[in-house]
């Protein structure tokens, strides 16, 4: 036997077969999985480029259009009351407080009235006590001077409370003090700003610059003269508001005959009688008439309101977005309840090859019921199919009536499905549709921005 050379072993050798060709590839299971990783990223980077990307809105809902806020100029019949002689003032009725007549409102007297002791009665007291409870609550030490309408409303209580039920009831003097009364009910204010009883004929454009108001106090310490301006009197609960308008809103409101208001100062809402006037300078203005809620905004000349004028509330969504498809149409007395469901389904009738005639239950999407007719789609029924009374075998309905429905494209599921719409109101970008619509949309779904790029079942990418 002959020996292999020291050179043939290695020639044979596994070091020599690693060292010459080797394996570029080995089969096994973490390269199967990658591979399969690797056509599966393949094919979704491929359908993504394939696929049409469409836009999409997410349905709101609210009003279609914020309501207009306008500043408006209030107007009451106020009567101003002047000092019959000279003196010092005592105030016994509170700013902004409503007075009955024969009320107490002040005192004047030929020297400063000093503090004495007064007795009051136990209902007195409570009422004293229940104004400083309000006071405390609402107190706000950036506005000092209601501090001062405490004391002059706590005075007019003791002044008053020591005047009734005594002989001095209707006294015109209290010791050396001539106490004044109201001639008539009304609101008590202590300021005069230029427009009482302003009259409206003369109203112009410059009325509503609130910049240029100014507001004038009538309370003093000093002496007054007669004939002084002491305070006045709104007489009466029937107030106006008078807003700007431009000729566009004078034309939309001009039919407009009542409207709700909503005061920005505090949220409450009135309803007021409304018309539309011509200022002298040519402008327009509106007039809100109201019958009651002055003393809650009397203390404001210019008063920031809201006019309720879009109450009509839904989804909103583009115009862009609404488009229109056609739907046959079967009466509603053709349609038939699927065996132990109470779905809704028609029977159609069926010839097959042979001749053999049979019904067979449809079950379609019901997108619309009404005036008596059921709407679905041309993907479950075609024109000329004969559907069969339920219980009758000679009453029978051909499809071929058509009508059309208003709808969006869903794309919550990743596809376009049509639903539909019932239009409430329109602007020249959006849409108000009404909520709960059967076979509709929702608050927070998706829909396709342009319906005119999508069509029916379209795979979309976002």
């Amino acid at each position: 036997m002959m020996k292999k050379t020291s050179g043939e072993l290695h020639k044979h050798s596994p070091e020599h077969n690693r060292s010459g060709i080797r394996r570029i590839f080995t089969l096994n299971i973490g390269t199967i999985i990658f591979g399969i990783l690797l056509v599966y990223l393949l094919v979704l980077a491929i359908a993504y480029a394939l696929t049409t990307h469409i836009a999409t809105y997410q349905v709101t809902a609210g009003p279609l259009a914020q309501n207009k806020t306008y500043t408006g100029l209030a107007v009451y019949s106020e009567k101003i009351v002047t000092a019959d002689s000279s003196g010092y003032i005592s105030y016994y009725a509170q700013d902004g407080s409503k007075i009955k007549s024969g009320g107490a409102v002040y005192g004047i007297s030929a020297s400063r009235q000093k503090t004495g002791d007064v007795s009051v009665d136990d209902e007195t007291l409570s009422e004293i006590g229940t104004d400083v409870k309000e006071f405390a609550g609402s107190f706000d030490p950036a506005d000092f001077r209601d501090a001062y309408s405490l004391k002059y409303l706590i005075g007019g209580e003791i002044l008053n409370a020591g005047l009734s039920g005594t002989d001095d009831a209707d006294a015109v003097t209290v010791g050396d003090e001539t106490i004044n009364r109201a001639a008539s009910s009304g609101i008590v204010r202590y300021t005069l700003d230029g427009y009482e009883n302003f009259d409206i004929g003369s109203l112009k454009e410059s009325d509503f610059d609130a910049k240029s108001y100014h507001l004038t106090s009538l309370k003093t310490n000093e002496k007054l003269s007669a004939g002084d301006s002491v305070y006045k009197l709104i007489t009466s609960e029937d107030w106006s508001l008078l807003i700007p308008l431009s000729s566009r809103e004078a034309v939309k409101l001009s039919d407009t005959t009542s409207i709700k208001v909503k005061f920005l100062k505090d949220g409450n809402t009135l309803n007021a009688s409304f018309s539309v006037g011509k200022a002298s300078d040519g402008t327009y203005y509106g007039r809100l008439d109201f019958s009651n809620g002055l003393s809650r905004y009397i203390d404001s000349r210019f008063v920031s309101i809201e006019l309720v004028t879009n109450t009509a509330t839904g989804l909103k969504v583009p115009v862009t977005a609404v488009t229109r498809k056609t739907f046959f149409t079967i009466p509603d007395e053709f349609a038939a309840a699927g065996g132990d469901t109470s779905s809704i389904g028609f029977l159609r009738e069926t010839t097959d090859t042979s001749g053999n005639v049979s019904t067979a239950f449809v079950q379609p999407t019901i997108y619309c019921h009404e005036d008596g007719k059921y709407y679905v789609s041309s993907a479950d029924f075609s024109k000329g199919d004969i559907i069969i009374r339920e219980g009758s075998t000679s009453d029978r309905y051909i499809i071929g009536d058509t009508a059309d429905l208003d709808g969006v494209y869903s794309v919550n599921k990743g596809y376009a499905v049509f639903r539909r719409v019932v239009i409430l109101d329109k602007n020249e970008a959006y849409c108000l549709v009404s909520k709960g619509t059967s076979y509709g949309i929702a608050q927070f779904d998706n829909i396709a921005l342009d319906a005119s790029k999508v069509r029916e079942s379209q795979i979309t990418a976002r």
